[in-house]
């Protein structure tokens, strides 16, 4: 073992030696000390050994590997140390102003909107369990309510998750009642790419949870929002619809403003853009969250901020935001 860790560490001096970019002595790093390396199956493989072995040669190999780990630190610094690259700030040449994403834009100014109404803004991974992602949010395994949202399952047994709603979850576990909070992110589904469709788009969940709280209060919070945000009275139509959390549950729609209600193929010829869903905290998420459904109600929404991007800056294709093409998203001149 003695022999086999001291040619490992020979190995790595000779190669570093010989190393002159930090591309190069990276990937030596990564060939000597990575996880795939010799050094870190040596290490897996203790758990393999008797206790005598243990005793015997962990703390050589963690030596070891902690010694060629610094040779690489140094051979990094050193390497630094005699890059001499200047910069010239008598050139003469035209820096272009940059702007804010539509998406980034419509994200501040509805958190702002909330934050003026009492809400805290909240955040969580985007890499998520099922238990948060689904079957806290009342959508056990095998439940139907999945189809709508089909999902990218990780090989670490978690997934990308498909709603901010595994917000709610957090933070009821993390705040408890009485509760206001919203929570602004980018989620992840399957989707057949289209002018309305992305597998990679952005939402901003909503949540209030009190003695006494009703759909009034949900409808209330819901027009003030769309008012401010597109600073005019929007056509709106609210119908009946189906969450896993939420009961009774509802879609507001809005009328489509890229064709001014007409029909067009951003909403699907239909004149209007669902943009709203919500309704009544479902007692079992309630529940999930550690909040007695007796004592406590509560309304939830969420809105696709990527929608509504599209709506009021009349983007007809939601795959430019995507796009990272900043000659398309300089026509907008956001700043």
């Amino acid at each position: 073992m003695e022999e086999k860790l001291t040619k490992l560490k020979e190995e790595l001096t000779s190669k570093l030696a010989s190393a002159t970019k930090e591309a190069d002595i990276l990937n030596i790093k990564s060939e000597y000390v990575g996880k795939k390396s010799e050094v870190s199956n040596i290490l897996s493989s203790l758990k393999d050994m008797s206790i005598d072995d243990k005793k015997k040669y962990g703390s050589l190999i963690n030596n070891t590997k902690k010694e060629m780990e610094n040779l690489i630190n140094n051979r990094l610094e050193e390497l630094e140390n005699k890059s001499n690259i200047t910069f010239d700030d008598t050139l003469d040449f035209e820096v272009e102003t940059g702007s804010l994403h539509p998406v980034t834009i419509i994200a501040h100014e509805i958190t702002g909107i909330l934050k003026r109404m009492g809400f805290t803004v909240v955040s969580g991974p985007e890499m998520e369990t099922e238990y948060y992602n689904f079957e806290a949010l009342n959508v056990p395994k095998d439940h139907p309510a999945r189809d709508m949202q089909d999902t990218y399952f990780l090989d670490n047994g978690m997934l990308l998750r498909t709603q901010t709603s595994d917000n709610q979850i957090h933070a009821m576990e993390n705040f408890g009642a009485p509760l206001r909070i919203c929570a602004p992110g980018r989620v992840f589904r399957n989707e057949d790419l289209d002018a309305n469709h992305e597998n990679t788009f952005y939402q901003i969940e909503g949540m209030v949870i009190d003695k006494g709280v009703t759909i009034e209060n949900l409808l209330y919070v819901m027009q003030n929002l769309l008012r401010e945000i597109f600073h005019e009275d929007v056509k709106v139509r609210l119908r009946p619809g189906f969450f896993p959390f939420t009961e009774p549950s509802y879609e507001m729609d809005m009328s489509c403003l890229i064709c001014g209600g007409k029909g067009c193929p951003t909403c699907k010829n239909s004149g209007w853009i669902e943009m709203v869903g919500s309704g009544m905290v479902h007692p079992n998420v309630l529940r999930a969250g550690g909040i007695d459904p007796e004592e406590y109600t509560g309304f939830a929404f969420g809105f696709g901020l990527t929608r509504l991007a599209m709506m009021k800056y009349k983007i007809n294709d939601i795959r430019v935001l995507n796009s990272g093409d900043i000659r398309y998203l300089s026509e907008f001149n956001i700043k």
